[in-house]
């Protein structure tokens, strides 16, 4: 974008500056009641493109957090505190500094495993030095785990059973179809749903697709949609579906419930 011709925080060959891009990516959490709080960065939830991240209370208490990460074949992930949310805050202690970053990984029959990404595991104690960097570099670390290359997952929502709804926003750079992600190219984009076993905490989980944007195109004016984006499951059960991207047939983007 030419942003070091006015700000030498962007020119990456400023010594200065060489680690500038790692401060970016992060979740930062304010207190839009208290204008005097410091913005804090929780590290502990990964450094990637973060876009919708959506909570649940889990077995125990805990703070549970579900991210997607908007760029093509990245990731979907799971944040998971350590203990019950309330015990910690009591304690002083924020439950999105202590806790536990998973990655997806999806498996063709509609199962799932959500996979730790600790410096305890083998595979990325031999890549990284500690546990700081394996946050850094979270998409390496994913990569390294096999998680599965998801069509932009964009936001994410909790409806009242613990089922979590993903919007895969697009991926025009698909070549070969995968687990839920079933369209290549996949221009317009689909939404999945996933369970996790024993309240939102356990390793294993379910998945399908409920929406596939392509096959909604039918022959009438204005039956279609592409590009879900905004979600937002209400205590009804009703998902809200906003659209952010070129429509089909010429249409406006579109805010929709289903």
């Amino acid at each position: 974008y030419g942003w070091e011709q006015f700000d030498p925080r962007f020119d990456l060959s400023n010594p200065d500056y060489a680690n500038e891009h790692h401060r970016f990516g992060w979740v930062v959490e304010i207190d839009p009641e208290d204008g005097r709080q410091t913005p804090v960065k929780r590290t502990a939830m990964g450094r990637f493109k973060h876009e919708g991240f959506a909570f649940a209370t889990g077995a125990g208490g805990r703070a549970v957090g579900y991210m997607g990460d908007d760029q093509r074949f990245d990731y979907c992930y799971r944040y998971v505190s350590d203990t019950s949310w309330r015990s910690m805050i009591s304690r002083g202690l924020s439950p999105l500094d202590f806790g536990k970053l998973y990655v997806a990984k999806f498996n063709e029959n509609g199962t799932g495993e959500w996979m730790e990404l600790t410096i305890n595991n083998p595979k990325l104690k031999e890549r990284f030095k500690d546990q700081a960097e394996v946050l850094v570099f979270a998409r390496v670390a994913a990569d390294i785990l096999g998680a599965t290359p998801m069509d932009r997952p964009e936001w994410t929502t909790i409806a009242p059973d613990g089922a979590v709804f993903w919007s895969l926003t697009n991926n025009g750079e698909r070549e070969t179809p995968g687990p839920a992600n079933p369209l290549a190219p996949n221009e317009d984009g689909h939404i999945i749903r996933t369970k996790d076993s024993y309240n939102n905490t356990g390793l294993n989980f379910t998945w399908q697709v409920v929406f596939i944007a392509e096959e909604t195109h039918g022959e009438g004016d204005e039956t279609t949609f592409s590009d879900p984006d905004g979600l937002w499951s209400d205590p009804e059960g009703r998902l809200f579906i906003e659209t952010d991207g070129g429509q089909q047939k010429e249409l406006n983007n579109q805010l929709l419930v289903a």
